[in-house]
């Protein structure tokens, strides 16, 4: 049904090699996945990330939620933060269907109950801005 061509094409925005995930390359959803895990390889103080699989599931209230990313990044002093992050083509949690706002809220409450040192940010549409947002929990 598809040529060779149309396979690349397609297959080449979803994956990116990966030099710091456990996996040798990150399957992306989406281009904005796609530009995630591009910002991730770049940058230094990003020590290790994953596009999270399919089973790793949040229970909620409405349903199971799956986020996209878990990120390792280090700063300075070597202190290491770990965020999970949800990437959505828009920073705005009130332009989401209104079941995606409701599980963001859950997993929210449900990373602020584990007490650990991980920070859930979402949604996340711009790469640059998470970087920023993440420095930001460090000051």
């Amino acid at each position: 049904m598809f040529n060779d061509n149309e396979l690349l094409t397609y297959l080449n925005y979803k994956i990116i090699e990966s030099k710091k995930s456990p996996y040798s390359y990150a399957i992306c959803d989406s281009y904005v996945e796609t530009k995630f895990a591009k910002k991730f390889e770049e940058r230094d103080e990003v020590k290790v990330y994953v596009k999270l699989p399919s089973w790793f599931k949040i229970e909620t209230p409405i349903g199971s939620y799956n986020p996209d990313w878990a990120v390792v990044i280090n700063e300075i002093d070597e202190e290491r933060l770990y965020f999970v992050v949800e990437t959505k083509g828009k920073s705005d949690i009130s332009l989401l269907r209104e079941e995606e706002q409701s599980k963001i809220k859950c997993a929210k409450k449900h990373f602020e109950a584990l007490g650990e040192k991980v920070e859930f940010m979402a949604p996340e549409s711009n790469p640059d801005e998470f970087m920023e947002k993440a420095r930001d929990v460090f000051a």
